[in-house]
This record gives C-alpha cells, structure tokens and sequence, in this order.
C-alpha cells in the first residue's frame, strides 16, 4: 500500500495520552502511512520511548498548538486524577478523541468543559494491519472539519461506523472492540478438538488458524451471506453437515455468541454507570 502524502488530512499535532496496546497499535499504523513522526508527542509516566521521532515526555507542556488532536488513552478509572492536569491546556481549538472504555461524551464534557469538540472511538487490535474496526460518536453540532479529520485518521486503520445513538456504543464495543478476543477463542477452541483427536498440537494450531484467516477472507471478498456461505459447503448427509448440525442446536453456537456478546456490553454500560457517579 503506497504511504500518502504526509500532509494529506493528518492532524498539525498529535497529543497522546497514554500509549498501551491499543493506542500504541494505531500510533504505528499512522507513522507507516505517513503521518510525520515529528507531529507527535507521547505522555506517559515510564517515560519509555514508542517510536523512531516521536517525542516522548512524562507530563504535558502547554499551551497547546492550535489544530491539536488531544487522544485519551490511558485507563479509563484514571479520568479523575489526569483531567485536572490537562484542563488548563484545552481550550476551544482542540479537539479529543477518546478511546476510553465506558465514559459516556457527557463525562468528558463534564472533564473538560472548553474542548473544542469530543468525539469516542473504539477501535480493535488489528488497526495495526489496516483491518481493524473504530466505532466513532460524535457531540451533536459538530464541525464538519473535525468530523472529516476524525474519519480520515481512522479509515487508515480499516472500517469505520459512526453512531448516531450513543447508547449503542457498548453494544458496538463489545462486537467489534471485543470481538477479535471472542475469534481468538474460537480459533483455540478448534485447534484443540484437532488435538484432542489425535492431531499433533502445532499441527492442529497452524491448521486453525490457516483455516479462520482464509475463511475470514472469502467472507470479506463475498456477496453471499456468511450464513449461506456455510449451508452452500454442507452437503447433506455429509461431515460438513453433521458438524453444523451441533453448531445450529437451539443452544449451541448462536446463543452462546449472543451471551458473550451482551455480557460484554452489559459490562460497558456497568463502567459508564460507575463514570457518572464519579461526577
């Protein structure tokens, strides 16, 4: 994929706070297209650097320069001790994007009552190979600017859906944000029936994962439904079908998977609730 010209929509600045794994993940598929390693600073506590340019510190230097993006991402428990340190710095030419699990835009406006604009983002792990889901909300009145800017940074890292509803962000979180966890899980979960009948382990585990990735693929490249995709490979009476069979049993796959999934946003919606209450 050829690198795009290094002003083309990348932010003048790029403040992170915080740089784990996720956030770290988009940091290093940005600089790989392009976006000027000078034009980026890093705060966090261990001081440790990220990446080849890019300038790390331990605490923010203000004031800001104008047209900075501010990205929230530390831990989410950690709003209340590291917004009165920044409060002072944002002011109406910044914009945040937050990638913090479970606060709502209204306790980030409640943080920082003179930014800007604030938008959500909820990205997934594979972000860092320009596969990867962000699941963005904006404040109601938006700038166009700032929404265009926010949809550029990550369509570099794969699909973007934005929400109009707020309150689906936690179930949007635990499809995408969580759901490359579940797909790990499914692909050691099939690499171990292999071994357990009889299959060598890293036999059975190159074979799972070969098998999720090419099948992930076709999905992607098709126009059939995933559904239909799997019922078009059964034959009757075959052990395509005899597996699905088990996979299709009122409580087999899909109720297992709705479960999961809504355990997942119940706990978004449990962090969010505990967020307000800090207030």
């Amino acid at each position: 994929m050829a690198k795009p010209d290094a002003d083309a929509g990348w932010p003048a600045r790029l403040l992170l706070i915080g740089c784990g794994n996720m956030a770290g993940a988009m940091l290093a598929r940005w600089l790989e297209l392009g976006l000027p390693a000078e034009r980026v600073t890093v705060v966090r506590p261990s001081g440790r650097p990220v990446a080849p340019g890019v300038t790390v510190v331990t605490q923010v230097e203000g004031p800001l320069e104008p047209g900075t993006v501010v990205m929230l991402a530390f831990k989410p428990q950690q709003l209340g001790a590291v917004a009165p340190g920044l409060t002072g710095l944002i002011g109406p030419e910044t914009v945040l994007l937050s990638i913090l699990a479970g606060v709502p835009a209204a306790r980030l406006r409640s943080a920082f009552p003179q930014a800007g604009a604030i938008l959500r983002c909820m990205p997934n792990l594979p972000v860092r190979i320009g596969k990867g889901v962000s699941t963005l909300y904006g404040e109601p009145g938006m700038p166009d600017g700032v929404w265009a800017q926010a949809d550029a940074l990550c369509r570099a890292l794969g699909l973007v859906e934005w929400l109009e509803d707020e309150a689906l962000f936690d179930t949007a979180t635990a499809l995408a944000g969580c759901g490359p966890a579940f797909v790990y899980r499914f692909i050691d979960a099939l690499s171990t029936a292999g071994a357990e009948l009889g299959l060598a382990p890293d036999m059975a585990a190159r074979m799972a994962l070969a098998t999720m990735e090419g099948a992930a693929l076709s999905a992607a490249s098709s126009d059939v439904a995933p559904a239909a995709m799997a019922d078009a490979v059964a034959s009757k009476g075959g052990m395509t079908r005899e597996g699905l069979n088990v996979l299709d049993e009122e409580d087999g796959l899909a109720p297992l998977i709705a479960r999961t999934v809504r355990a997942a946003r119940d706990r978004g919606a449990a962090l969010a609730a505990a967020s307000q209450q800090a207030d």
